[in-house]
């Protein structure tokens, strides 16, 4: 049977410390990125609201002020899905980003695994072979059911991204439809 040296436990702490650091940062990036667009979204959304303001105080009838209302609904629900849009990319691609690291660390720690599993095979003693095979098969199908559930969560996660962009398609058809619809009106 073989321990672990002093050394090697030393480098696995070191490595998981390192990808924990790495991982705080990608989630950090996120955060920045969001921070980044709310500020943007913020800053954008002052100047209009200043316009927008200008524009309603010149208004010189009902008439004007349906058409003005008209102008603005529109705009107001594509920027909302664009920005809906943002921040679905945004938490898509720190999730990216954290799944591919945990993806490397499973694969590191199940090749380390399966290299101990084959040494402890090669150093077992004779009349063990049918339990080494149980093991090599149980190794097998965990590794089975593994690759299972990540399709069938990569496909979840495909499913929700076009129902997110057939929600956002809908929303700004309807409000274009809207605006039209006012603008009939006024």
């Amino acid at each position: 049977m073989t321990f672990l040296t002093p050394e090697q436990i030393t480098a696995a702490n070191k490595a998981n410390l390192e990808t924990l650091f790495g991982l705080t940062n990608k989630a950090f990036e996120g955060v920045e990125k969001l921070v980044e667009l709310n500020l943007q979204v913020a800053k954008t959304a002052l100047g209009e609201a200043a316009e927008n303001t200008r524009a309603a105080l010149a208004v010189k009838d009902a008439q004007e002020l349906l058409a003005l209302q008209a102008s603005l609904l529109q705009p107001a629900a594509e920027k909302a899905a664009a920005y809906s849009r943002h921040l679905y990319d945004i938490a898509a691609s720190t999730n990216a980003e954290v799944t591919k690291t945990a993806e490397a660390q499973f694969a590191e720690l199940q090749q380390k695994f399966m290299a101990a599993v084959d040494n402890a095979v090669k150093n077992a003693p004779a009349g063990t072979e049918n339990a080494v095979t149980l093991v090599k098969s149980a190794i097998t199908a965990a590794n089975n059911a593994y690759e299972s559930v990540h399709k069938a969560a990569k496909q979840a996660a495909d499913i929700a991204e076009a129902n997110f962009n057939a929600v956002t398609t809908t929303a700004v058809k309807a409000s274009q439809a809207a605006a039209k619809s006012a603008k009939r009106a006024a």
